[in-house]
């Protein structure tokens, strides 16, 4: 019985090293596949070139394709719907869909990545075009490389590295392709209310470990009229913009009070500054010699997984309200909050959760490092497997920097390492079968 569990031991092993060197093998698949979708400049609205690359990849995988639109109307009817800020109109998803040739057997899995990347900022200041994909050593460098078309990649070379060996996944493998993570989720939540689930799901995000634990995130829009007068006359006015700035001084005092050690989540405890209220955007003023009449203030809230989106709303239009009373001239000035984008709740995935086991065993067995768990001050679609799809989540992708900055990149050599990673984890975790 001990001889029979040892052949059956090594075997596995030595089947997992061709898997590796399957994954590998792919390496200039993976950075040719990884060009075409950085060179298509998939921002918000703009996202259907990139995912034309990621159907076809589908296609040349012998998958089924699912490729939808999104339906806001029915989405505006889920618990977890965030308002969108473009219309959806020639948007839509790519899923890939593998049904096991044979008898089913193993557990069910999701890939699920985000095809929109955000805007590139002042192009002056990146060192090549943020769309043109220019490769440096191990560094591929484009807006989107990192976060996160390189994840889509390495879940894509992993299936193909599985059928380069003629096998595939004995249970129901799903390829997500999905829009508007940067501002909603609604693309994952589009596949959710789709009916897609499964045992796990793995989200390829350069986040770093695997992240089992993140923040909320909440968007609002404020919107502010102020007392507008002649320039030369300034002080017995008040600027719409000075008084926009005031306004969110006052809610960076919530900002403090969230960060205080005392009043961390247990994820974030040892975080130097969990909690960020960001002023991402600003637009307001009219004439250089006439104090403005009117300001747009676009913010981002984050916030501690357990404080429900409801809560944190509350929260910020009290305190938003205590300012606006305590300003002299308020008499005389106006603002309102309008929610646009993100009203995303966080979560806190257990350790114990067997897709967390597997997946650090399987890292540890082929890069030789264990691997940590680590929580997220922002947010990413997980957050719908996890609270409202019945099907446990985590993100471990390739490893890069600056994305959201200037001068995106991701390490080639990571990118394969992760690829190995998800091909194994594929075997153990669907199991495998001949190609038929």
């Amino acid at each position: 019985m001990h001889d029979d569990f040892a052949r059956l031991s090594r075997s596995a092993r030595s089947d997992e090293s061709a898997i590796v060197s399957a994954a590998h093998a792919l390496r200039d698949d993976a950075v040719a596949m990884l060009q075409d979708l950085v060179a298509q400049p998939s921002l918000l609205g703009q996202e259907q070139g990139a995912q034309d690359v990621m159907e076809r990849a589908f296609h040349a995988l012998g998958l089924r394709v699912d490729r939808f639109a999104i339906d806001e109307a029915q989405l505006r009817e889920h618990p977890a719907y965030s308002p969108s800020i473009v219309s959806y109109d020639g948007r839509t998803n790519v899923v890939g869909i593998h049904a096991p040739s044979g008898a089913a057997g193993g557990k069910s899995l999701i890939f699920n990545g985000h095809i929109d990347v955000v805007p590139v900022g002042a192009e002056a200041l990146w060192s090549h075009p943020p769309f043109q994909p220019f490769v440096d050593g191990d560094r591929l460098y484009g807006r989107g490389a990192c976060d996160m078309k390189a994840g889509l990649v390495a879940y894509t070379m992993a299936f193909k590295a599985l059928q380069s060996l003629g096998l595939e996944p004995a249970a129901q493998v799903v390829l997500q392709s999905v829009i508007e993570e940067e501002c909603t989720g609604n693309g994952a939540l589009a596949c959710l209310v789709a009916g897609y689930r499964a045992d796990a799901a793995i989200i390829p995000e350069p986040l770093g470990g695997i992240m089992t634990c993140q923040m909320g995130v909440l968007w609002l829009r404020l919107e502010v009229l102020g007392k507008p007068v002649h320039a030369s006359v300034a002080q017995t006015g008040v600027g719409a913009i000075d008084f926009s700035m005031y306004l969110f001084a006052r809610l960076k005092e919530l900002e403090a009070r969230w960060n205080a050690p005392s009043a961390r989540y247990r994820c974030f405890a040892h975080h130097q500054h969990p909690v960020n209220f960001n002023l991402g955007r600003i637009e307001g003023g009219e004439w250089a010699s006439s104090v403005p009449t009117a300001c747009r203030s676009d913010i981002r809230i984050g916030f501690y997984p357990g404080i429900p989106v409801g809560q944190v709303k509350a929260e910020v239009e009290a305190l938003l309200a205590q300012a606006y009373a305590a300003h002299p001239a308020s008499a005389a000035l106006q603002y309102r909050v309008v929610y646009a984008g993100f009203q995303a709740d966080g979560f806190d995935l257990p350790l114990d959760a067997p897709v967390v086991r597997t997946l650090q065993q399987c890292h540890a067995d082929i890069a030789g490092a264990p691997l940590e768990p680590s929580a997220f001050t922002g947010t990413t679609d997980a957050k719908f497997f996890n609270l409202y799809g019945d099907t446990p989540a985590v993100c471990y992708g390739p490893s890069g920097a600056s994305f959201h900055g200037i001068d995106e990149w991701v390490s080639l050599d990571s990118l394969m390492e992760v690829t190995a990673v998800l091909a194994v984890f594929m075997a153990r975790w669907c199991g495998l079968q001949p190609r038929r």
